[in-house]
C-alpha cells in the first residue's frame, strides 16, 4: 500500500518544513536533496537559517503525497551522517493557526466624529429609517453582502460525521474563498445539533443578519429536508454547495469532456457512483440539461424502480433513473455506458473496467480527498479523466461555481435558487474553456480564472 502511495503525486497539503543542523559541508546540501528524492519527495525550497563556523541551520521544505509519506522522508534524514534533524514543521497546521478568517472594519474609527456616525448616536438614526422601511436593511447593512455557511458537521468533506469543531477549518476556508473570489463577506456558523428540526430554527432565527444560505456538509438524506423547508420559510437564497455547486461545476465539465469526444448528452449513457447529496444533485441537473440514460449506484449495485428497500430519497431517485432496468454492481452497469461520474468513496472503481465501457469512455472521480480511481491509473483507459485533485489536469472544484452563484444571487437581490439558474451558471463555465483552449487535458477553467465568478454571476442573474 505504502509503495502504491509513493507512486501518487506529492502535494502541497502535505508540505512540511525540516529544520537541519548541519556540519559546515557544501557536500551536504546535495545529500539532503538527494534523500527526499529518493522517498519520492520534491524539495520546493532550501534556505539558510543560520551560519556559524562550527554548524549552517538548513530549513528544507519539501512535497509529500501524504503524512506517512512525510514521515518516511523526515525517517531517512535522520540517517545521514553529519545532519541532525531539530524540528518538523507541518506547513498546513502552520498555516491555521489562530484561524483564517478575521473581521475588518470599512468605514474610519479616528475620530469621535467618525465614531459618532458608525455607532451611537447617529447608528440609531439609521436603525429608525430601517425599522419604517424593512426593505433597505439590505443596502445600508452587511446582509446585501453577507453569506453564512452553516454546518452540523455530519459530513466533512469524506472525512465523515466529525462535528462542528472539526468542521469549523473547513467553513474558515469556504468564508475566506468567498471573500478571494467574489468579494463576499462569509461567515462560518457550526452548529452543534443534528436535530433537523433545530436546525431549520436556528438557520431561520439567525437569517436577518445574511443575504444568503450556504448549506455544507450536512449528511443526506437529511441535507434535502433541511434546504426544502428553508426555501419554504426564508425570503434569501438557499444554496446546498455539496449538492448543486457541484452538479453545476460537473455538468460543466461533461459539456466541455463530450465535446472533446464529439458526443451528445442526450445520446450517452451515464453511470453515477453515489446516491447521496452530490449525486442526486448532479443527477437532476444532468436530467434537466436532457440527459436521457442515467443509472445511479450505491454500494449494493445499480438503483432501480420498484425495490422496496430503498430509502425514500433513492427510491425517487431511482424512479427518475435507469430506463433500462440494468441490475447489478457498479461493473455490470458499466459496461458499454460513455460516461462515469464517482461521488462516492475511494477505490471503487478499477481500472480494467473502463475498458469495458463504450469507445472513447469519460471517466470523473471526484471523491474527496481520495477518489473512486487514481486519476494516472485511468489515464491510460480513458478519453478524458477529471478528478477533485489540483495535482492532475481537470480539477472540478465546486470553487468554479458558489462565489459567482452568490454574487449574481446577491446583486439580484433574488429570493430563490432554481433549476433554470444552475443550468445557466453551469454554461457560463464551460463556455469560460474557448474552442481553441479546449482538450482533453483542459476540459474545465481554472479556479483563478478571474472570468469565472464574473460569468457565473452574470449569468445567476440571466444577463
Amino acid at each position: 500500500m505504502a509503495d502504491k502511495k509513493r507512486r501518487a503525486a506529492t502535494s502541497g497539503s502535505y508540505s512540511i518544513t525540516v529544520r537541519l543542523f548541519t556540519e559546515v559541508d557544501p557536500a551536504l546540501v546535495g545529500q539532503i536533496a538527494t534523500a527526499i528524492a529518493s522517498e519520492g519527495g520534491i524539495v520546493t525550497a532550501l534556505d539558510v537559517a543560520e551560519s556559524r563556523h562550527d554548524r549552517i541551520v538548513y530549513d528544507v521544505t519539501c512535497s509529500a503525497t501524504d503524512s506517512e509519506h512525510a514521515t518516511e522522508i523526515v525517517d531517512h534524514l535522520r540517517t545521514l551522517e553529519g545532519i541532525t534533524v531539530h524540528k518538523v514543521s507541518d506547513r498546513t497546521f502552520l498555516l491555521h493557526i489562530g484561524g483564517k478568517i478575521e473581521v475588518t472594519s470599512k468605514v474610519p474609527l479616528r475620530t469621535r466624529d467618525d465614531l459618532s456616525m458608525a455607532y451611537t448616536p447617529g447608528v440609531g438614526r439609521v436603525s429608525l429609517a430601517l425599522a419604517e422601511n424593512p426593505s433597505d436593511v439590505a443596502r445600508l447593512t452587511v446582509k446585501g453582502n453577507s453569506v453564512a455557511v452553516v454546518t452540523d458537521g455530519s459530513a466533512v468533506l469524506g472525512l465523515g460525521n466529525i462535528g462542528p469543531g472539526a468542521a469549523l477549518p473547513v467553513m474558515e476556508g469556504k468564508a475566506a474563498l468567498f471573500k478571494r473570489f467574489a468579494n463576499i463577506d462569509a461567515w462560518p456558523i457550526c452548529l452543534d445539533t443534528q436535530d433537523t428540526d433545530r436546525i431549520v430554527d436556528v438557520v431561520a432565527a439567525i437569517a436577518p443578519g445574511f443575504g444568503g444560505i450556504n448549506l455544507e456538509d450536512i449528511a443526506a438524506p437529511r441535507c434535502f429536508e433541511i434546504e426544502r423547508r428553508l426555501r419554504e420559510r426564508l425570503d434569501i437564497p438557499v444554496f446546498h454547495d455539496d449538492q448543486h455547486g457541484t452538479a453545476i461545476v460537473v455538468l460543466a465539465a461533461l459539456t466541455n469532456a463530450l465535446r472533446c469526444v464529439s458526443k451528445e448528452l442526450a445520446s450517452v449513457r451515464v453511470v453515477v457512483a453515489g446516491a447521496g447529496a452530490a449525486g442526486t444533485a448532479i443527477v437532476t441537473l444532468l436530467l434537466a440539461a436532457g440527459a436521457a440514460d442515467v443509472v445511479v449506484c450505491d454500494k449494493d449495485g445499480a438503483l432501480a424502480e420498484g425495490d422496496e428497500s430503498l430509502s425514500p430519497a433513492m427510491a425517487d431517485l431511482a424512479a427518475r433513473t435507469n430506463p433500462r432496468r440494468v441490475s447489478g454492481d457498479l461493473h455490470t452497469a458499466l459496461t458499454d455506458a460513455d460516461v462515469f461520474i464517482g461521488v462516492s468513496a475511494p477505490g471503487v472503481l478499477q481500472a480494467e473496467w473502463i475498458p469495458d465501457m463504450a469507445k472513447d469512455p469519460i471517466v470523473f472521480a471526484l471523491a474527496n480527498p481520495d477518489p473512486e480511481i487514481d486519476p494516472a491509473e485511468a489515464a491510460p483507459h480513458a478519453a478524458v479523466v477529471a478528478s477533485g485533485r489540483s495535482d492532475y489536469p481537470n480539477q472540478i472544484n465546486n470553487v468554479l461555481a458558489f462565489p459567482g452563484v452568490f454574487r449574481g444571487l446577491l446583486d439580484a437581490r433574488a429570493s430563490d435558487v432554481t433549476v433554470e439558474m444552475l443550468l445557466r451558471a453551469a454554461d457560463a463555465i464551460a463556455h469560460c474553456v474557448s474552442d481553441e483552449e479546449l482538450n482533453a487535458s483542459y476540459i474545465i477553467p481554472s479556479v483563478f480564472d478571474s472570468k469565472v465568478p464574473k460569468a457565473v454571476a452574470r449569468a445567476i442573474q440571466g444577463i
